[in-house]
């Protein structure tokens, strides 16, 4: 049975934090959408890890999500106070960027006899690249799209934009003191 969007909303609240409304709607819309492909279960997605290279930590891929949000709301918070004008932020693309940037990772692993492994498709293409492309296709703003495809090693020596700096900094603080 797919998961609800009511149970997406519920295991990542901070979706409700994004003010405008049709952007809102579009990455619970997203989420819910990328479960279902993946087929997952509610319970199968509160125990998918947040990541396949560090064995040893048991954090969930909602929980990083959440953190990884939280992180970045709290970095553009800072730079909005503390800089004004001279840092422009777009609050509710950085929240819905931070939501999504791991979407891809729905694709990116499969069960193998209860274990969570690297499916045939996440061989092939990382979780930043499936996500931007999954999320492209509903319409979601370039602008968030880029902090998706970006957010990993994929957007080193490129130009990010302010909303993919935050974003690929607090997903490597919430990845790096793992290690």
């Amino acid at each position: 049975m797919s998961v609800s969007k009511e149970k997406i909303l519920e295991l990542i609240p901070e979706i409700g934090g994004i003010e405008d409304p049709g952007l809102r709607d579009l990455t619970l819309k997203i989420w819910h959408e990328a479960v279902k492909k993946g087929g997952w279960t509610e319970e199968e997605l509160v125990r998918m890890p947040f990541t396949l290279l560090l064995k040893s930590v048991s954090v969930s891929l909602i929980e990083h999500t959440r953190a990884v949000t939280r992180t970045a709301v709290g970095i553009g918070d800072v730079l909005r106070r503390d800089y004004g004008d001279k840092v422009r932020v777009d609050a509710d693309v950085l929240l819905s960027g931070a939501i999504l940037h791991d979407v891809g990772k729905l694709f990116e692993y499969s069960l193998d006899n209860g274990v969570f492994v690297k499916s045939k498709g996440g061989e092939l293409l990382r979780h930043p690249i499936s996500g931007a492309a999954f999320a492209y296709q509903f319409g979601l703003p370039e602008e968030i799209v880029h902090i998706i495809a970006a957010h990993s090693k994929e957007g080193d020596g490129g130009r990010r934009t302010i909303e993919a700096i935050i974003v690929n900094h607090a997903d490597f603080v919430n990845f790096d003191v793992f290690k």
